[in-house]
């Protein structure tokens, strides 16, 4: 298969499949899709990806210890399929079009089969996104009706193309689908993420287009060029590639740069599944939560659960969920999914166990807000803080100190967003915060869930660089501080300052005789234990998986290195809030 070809057309394993279909842009460039069809004739709706993980490159070659652990753990979720054409966090072919769908898959402009500068999240990639939407919508074997459907980057992206509100885009499922390019993906409370640039050396350079001959052979379709037919120099790559790292460097406030990467809430129409994860602490869940609060669309609703990034979206459980709001949207069946309760959470437990049922708003609407005070005499958290100002000091840039609850006396429901105020002074000019929520036996052994990829998180993270403290006063709930993030307030030593930190929302069934504590530290939490290296991952999972702070250029010793003191007491009224669920109003099971 050559650059000039225009496609290759075959009929296999119960499809007809149109390999490298071109679909042009306003400016001239080709984009390359796969177009995965039932064979017999007629006008059907259309699931579609559009992203950078290279279109031809099998799940099981570009993501070996993933796929491994998956399909080991999981083999209800690959029944049913011979798992040829299993991509990463898109569809399997095998189980949709027999249901009567078109799946298209496009590689994003710069990577796998299709040419052009990577630039991600852009509004040229946005624009290129529903061009793609609007030419499979007037497709020969398209009914019109295009839904969205992917994990991660596959839904992460959907966000940002409702905006443009192409007008064949009929549904999106929003699989743990990050949004805010500042907050989300870049810098977490103001501190720098460092998953981005690792991200792009593990698994966008390796499938860049250009590489040719020097990158994967696929297996999808037995040996082709999965980044081809070109083999570019390396410096003919480079200039076809964003720099991230220097990206987000330049860009520490939350700019112009950052928003034309992010959606506009008061745009995103689509009726949309919006899924996010217990386990997704460091990316993807806040976008889940906040598109599904704060998005336009009338017709939306939100589904948690837990277990790895990539399980629940090809289980039975999770392809049913897929299949249902699909079929509504895109074939008109009257199934029931409208008078689906807009809430369905699988509450999670202690050992990975789940328990379904529904609500009707989020946070609940029986939430018992709790605040919980910080008393450093004693490293507790309770109803009552000290009775004079207390103070405790740690090293800015150490594991900080830790508050715990008393052992819980009844089973205790923790669902929904976290906060927490802090009254800090540092003696240096800023200080970075890192907040988590943690769990314990009672003779106080840690107890750690499953993460994204990450093996053993705690429940739940915050983070704040103290000079990023300014609040939007309009969009601040007491349960959900939201930053600016606009502006730089430098601290002056010794002085005491008032931060309100943002906690992503968790959940967990605390049993009793568990406590749940409070770490305050200076860097990453780190697990105590053996952790978990993956294929496609630069770092070894150790608590926050790939999701780290350590970028030395962006947390220079002098600026954050000194040491910070936590204030309590009367004057200074230092507390953790969380979403206490009352044990009789847990919600109604399915």
């Amino acid at each position: 298969m050559t650059e000039a070809t225009t496609y290759k057309s075959e009929v296999r394993d119960g499809m007809r499949v149109d390999w490298d279909v071109p679909v042009a842009m306003d400016d001239g460039l080709v984009l390359r899709a796969d177009v995965y069809l039932p064979i017999g004739p007629g006008r059907y709706p259309v699931l579609m990806t559009y992203g950078p993980y290279a279109k031809w490159l099998s799940w099981q070659d570009g993501y070996k210890t993933v796929w491994e652990l998956f399909s080991k753990d999981h083999p209800e979720a690959i029944s049913g399929s011979t798992n040829k054409y299993q991509t990463w966090e898109t569809v399997d072919p095998e189980h949709w079009v027999p249901d009567g769908y078109v799946v298209v898959r496009i590689d994003s402009r710069g990577a796998g089969r299709s040419p052009g500068f990577i630039d991600h999240y852009s509004p040229r990639e946005t624009q290129d996104y529903a061009a793609c939407i609007e030419w499979a919508g007037v497709q020969p074997w398209s009914n019109g009706k295009v839904g969205l459907n992917g994990i991660s980057y596959y839904g992460s992206n959907q966000w940002h193309v409702a905006c443009l509100q192409p007008r064949h885009l009929a549904a999106m499922c929003i699989w743990e689908g990050a949004a805010d390019m500042y907050r989300e993906f870049c810098y977490h409370g103001g501190i720098m993420c460092t998953f981005l640039p690792n991200w792009l050396d593990m698994q966008i350079k390796t499938i860049q287009h250009g590489l040719g001959t020097r990158g994967y052979k696929s297996n999808i379709l037995s040996g082709e060029l999965v980044s081809g037919p070109p083999t570019l120099p390396e410096a003919a790559l480079a200039k076809n590639r964003q720099d991230i790292e220097k990206d987000i460097l330049a860009h520490p406030l939350d700019d112009e740069w950052h928003r034309d990467r992010s959606p506009d809430w008061s745009k995103v129409k689509t009726p949309f599944l919006s899924t996010a994860s217990w386990a997704g602490q460091g990316l993807h869940p806040r976008g889940n939560y906040e598109g599904y609060v704060r998005a336009a669309a009338k017709e939306k609703w939100l589904e948690i659960h837990g277990l790895e990034h990539w399980t629940e979206f090809y289980t039975p459980y999770g392809r049913e969920l897929q299949k249902q709001f699909f079929a509504h949207y895109l074939k008109g069946e009257k199934n029931g999914w409208n008078r689906k309760p807009r809430v369905m959470v699988k509450t999670r437990h202690v050992g990975e166990r789940f328990e379904p049922r529904t609500e009707k708003e989020w946070p609940l609407p029986q939430t018992k807000w709790t605040k919980l005070l910080l008393d450093p005499a004693h490293m507790s958290l309770g109803g009552k803080g000290p009775a004079k100002k207390t103070t405790i000091t740690y090293d800015g840039l150490g594991d900080g100190v830790t508050f715990f609850l008393p052992p819980a006396d009844e089973e205790t429901e923790i669902l929904g967003p976290i906060s927490a105020k802090l009254f800090v002074s540092s003696e240096t000019p800023d200080a970075d915060l890192f907040l988590v929520v943690r769990l314990f036996t009672g003779d106080m052994k840690e107890v750690t869930f499953q993460g994204t990829v990450d093996p053993h998180t705690p429940i739940a993270q915050g983070w704040l660089r103290a000079s990023q403290r300014k609040l939007d006063k309009k969009l601040s709930k007491p349960y959900w501080p939201y930053h600016t993030h606009d502006e730089k307030q430098p601290l002056t030593p010794g002085r005491v300052y008032e931060c309100d930190v943002e906690i992503w929302p968790t959940g967990i069934v605390v049993p009793r005789g568990y406590r749940i504590a409070l770490s305050v530290r200076g860097k990453d939490y780190v697990y105590p234990g053996e952790g978990l290296r993956l294929s496609n991952m630069k770092n070894e999972m150790t608590g926050c998986g790939p999701f780290l702070h350590d970028n030395p250029r962006d947390r220079p010793a002098r600026v954050f290195g000194g040491r910070v003191t936590l204030h309590a007491g009367p004057n200074h009224p230092s507390y953790l809030m969380l979403p206490v669920i009352p044990g009789k109003k847990r919600g109604n099971k399915r």
